[in-house]
């Protein structure tokens, strides 16, 4: 929704980009000739330098973490927030797809009603219970550690469309699967994110979905078991998202916060060691006014040197397709260590589906690399006759707006066209499919092929389910989109 991307394959990303996990020591040795304020103005110069170093590397391995914050503050705790579903350990559906008045997380899918469940690990786990979906419907429950590792689903592909039992425990956790669950999911993390998606055929479908929600169930593991509850976690005093400061040095006040419910991981610790050189610690005060103003500024200047190094990879992978969506999404084995990827993921559309998954292909530019904007042109997406997307579930490509990264507003509320639509699509004289990507109508002998973009900047994504092999091994290609005015 994410919602992914709520979603997102974004097609192409960088190969390989290792960040720094170490900085030499600098002992500068001063020349003969030096006035004694020298070596002194020397070091500061130096420390600061290491300072925006750190910051940077800091900037890239949290933002992901910060970023999912601002969509568990505002689902589970925020109860007077427009986006709260529920509170933790209990299940939140939304029995619609998404529209462009949900704002909690950029990049959505408007294909399948989304359910959330946000769980509180830390007394004792959380037990889901999923009711037979049947063979024809895709469904998944995409599970996500603080980190956003796709540590583990819940799909088709477990439960073979029966109903089935599934345990999900924090790091703490020690034990054998209780008698009734099917499986146990460990989170390394104390709090984790249960992402619900069930299709939606048609609209005339959507009863069928509210029934299939209103089955989902998530217990504490005693309430499952009939047992005593344990001694209730610890109360939080969570403090409120603001992304004015979440966007400047707040964001490492934010970053300590939640370092306190993530236990150090091994393949971590070069890097979180590096990180207290600057303040960052669990559940330490982040103390902005003891900084110096040179230490400010390096900081900041940390953070302005991620997000260069992201558009510059946006530009360089991104949309010259080098790297796939799988490189992005996936469990803490499968991104081994790429904090590129995962900041680039949670940039673009955070909670991102593994690429086993699903597919996602974006649409940043053109057919001759430029970027998209309908304010200068049309443009049209053209699939020849039996070449679209090839999928064990459904495809669809949805219009977002470039600048907030949200669904677009439009005189028909179509926010997408996918699989489902082909028998209200209009063919090619060939047979082939045309489809039309623009602010203003194509004409009404055109509007059932008409996907409506911002008067603006924008971008697309063509979103694959279940997607087929060839897809997967990327051997079947997406058409470019072309510029027609």
């Amino acid at each position: 929704m994410k919602h992914s991307l709520s979603g997102i394959r974004l097609s192409a990303l960088l190969a390989a980009v290792a960040l720094s996990l170490a900085l030499p020591a600098c002992k500068p040795t001063p020349p003969a000739a030096t006035t004694p304020d020298e070596p002194v103005a020397a070091s500061q110069a130096d420390q600061a330098t290491q300072a925006r170093a750190i910051a940077k590397d800091a900037y890239t391995w949290g933002f992901p973490i910060v970023e999912s914050y601002k969509s568990m503050y505002a689902q589970a705790i925020n109860t007077s927030g427009p986006d709260f579903h529920a509170p933790f350990n209990q299940i939140g559906s939304a029995a619609s797809v998404a529209t462009p008045k949900d704002t909690a997380i950029i990049t959505p899918n408007s294909d399948t009603p989304y359910s959330f469940l946000w769980m509180d690990l830390r007394a004792e786990p959380v037990v889901i219970t999923i009711p037979a979906l049947g063979e024809k419907r895709y469904f998944s429950v995409q599970l996500i550690d603080m980190y956003t590792f796709n540590f583990a689903y819940i799909n088709k592909a477990l439960t073979q469309g029966k109903a089935g039992t599934y345990m999900i425990a924090g790091p703490d956790w020690k034990g054998e699967a209780p008698k009734g669950v099917d499986k146990v999911f460990q989170a390394e993390t104390q709090f984790a994110y249960g992402l619900f998606r069930t299709q939606l055929f048609a609209p005339d479908d959507l009863a069928n979905v509210k029934k299939l929600q209103a089955q989902f169930k998530a217990q504490p593991l005693s309430q499952f078991l009939g047992t005593a509850a344990p001694a209730p976690a610890a109360k939080i005093d969570f403090p409120a998202y603001d992304a004015a400061k979440a966007n400047d040095l707040g964001f490492f006040s934010y970053l300590n916060f939640l370092l306190q419910f993530m236990p150090p991981n091994p393949a971590d610790a070069e890097l979180r060691k590096r990180f207290e050189t600057i303040g960052i610690a669990p559940g330490k005060p982040f103390d902005e006014a003891a900084l110096s103003p040179e230490t400010r500024q390096a900081l900041l200047d940390g953070i302005a040197d991620a997000d260069k190094d992201l558009q510059e990879f946006t530009a360089t992978r991104i949309n010259t397709e080098q790297v796939f969506s799988a490189d992005l999404f996936g469990t803490r084995d499968a991104l081994k260590g790429n904090n590129l990827y995962r900041f680039a993921g949670a940039k673009l559309g955070i909670y991102g589906n593994s690429g086993s998954e699903a597919d996602y292909l974006s649409y940043f530019v053109d057919a001759k690399g430029a970027p998209l904007d309908a304010s200068m042109h049309d443009y049209t997406l053209h699939f020849s006759k039996d070449a679209l997307p090839p999928t064990n579930a459904f495809w669809s490509i949805t219009m977002y707006d470039g600048k907030s990264k949200l669904l677009v507003d439009n005189p028909i509320n179509r926010y997408l066209i996918n699989s489902p639509m082909l028998p209200s699509l209009k063919r090619d004289a060939d047979g082939g499919l045309t489809l039309y990507l623009q602010h203003a109508s194509p004409g009404k002998d055109k509007e059932s092929n008409w996907l409506p973009a911002p008067n603006g900047p924008f971008y697309a994504v063509l979103r694959n389910y279940s997607p087929a092999s060839s897809v997967v091994d990327h051997s079947w290609k997406k058409p470019p989109l072309e510029v027609t005015r």
